[in-house]
């Protein structure tokens, strides 16, 4: 019985991994529409975000055997339940990269002002929910809690490119339409770091039975 519930969660591992790269996928699709211009880019961003849900029912069946099914010990029902609260966050996540790919359909601008800040942002954002969901699968403390710490830097960024965007506003009133619809991009990575800061924390629970916000 143990050796099935073992390949189950082994299951479950690998299902994490693939909804995890969706996520990556349809975040750097998204940003790549934005600064290449390339509206094919934005409809494989959306096609993503499809599979991240149909991902996220996937998992969600599965640790709902893995519940019901196996019975599992303590160690072993905190990491299906912080599984089930992963899920959710990275479905959100798709659904920012979603946001990102609908806002530049609509853009019309050749220039990017703030294109390096916000590729770095990005990045940092992409690198933290890489880290979240091998955190997990690893069963990696150290690397959940260097996820949960990082949130600062995407936060730094973010603000970095609100007061930039800001001081073109004011000093160029037209450029005002292209730099608020890049501050919600901004504001939607920042949430992609959030969820992805929040997926630590339950990795970090799943690992120590204690959530990181409940120590504070």
């Amino acid at each position: 019985m143990r050796n099935r519930f073992d390949r189950q969660l082994e299951e479950l591992n690998s299902e994490m991994i693939v909804m995890g790269a969706l996520c990556e996928e349809a975040i750097t699709y998204a940003m790549n529409a934005l600064f290449k211009g390339d509206m094919d880019m934005a409809k494989r961003a959306l096609e993503a975000e499809e599979q991240i849900d149909r991902k996220e029912r996937d998992i969600e069946n599965l640790c709902m055997k893995l519940l019901l099914q196996q019975h599992p010990v303590a160690g072993d029902l905190r990491l299906i339940s912080s599984a089930l609260k992963m899920i959710s966050d990275m479905e959100r996540i798709g659904d920012h990269a979603e946001d990102i790919a609908e806002l530049v359909e609509y853009m019309d601008s050749e220039e990017i002002p703030q294109e390096e800040n916000l590729q770095r942002m990005a990045d940092a954002a992409v690198s933290m929910v890489t880290h979240s969901v091998d955190s997990f699968v690893k069963k990696d403390l150290a690397l959940a809690k260097k996820v949960i710490v990082d949130d600062n830097i995407v936060d730094r960024y973010f603000d970095k490119v609100k007061d930039d965007l800001i001081v073109i506003i004011a000093d160029d009133a037209k450029k005002g339409r292209i730099c608020v619809d890049l501050l919600m991009i901004a504001k939607y990575l920042e949430r992609v770091a959030d969820h992805a800061t929040n997926i630590g924390e339950w990795v970090v629970y799943s690992i120590t039975g204690e959530h990181p916000k409940e120590e504070n």
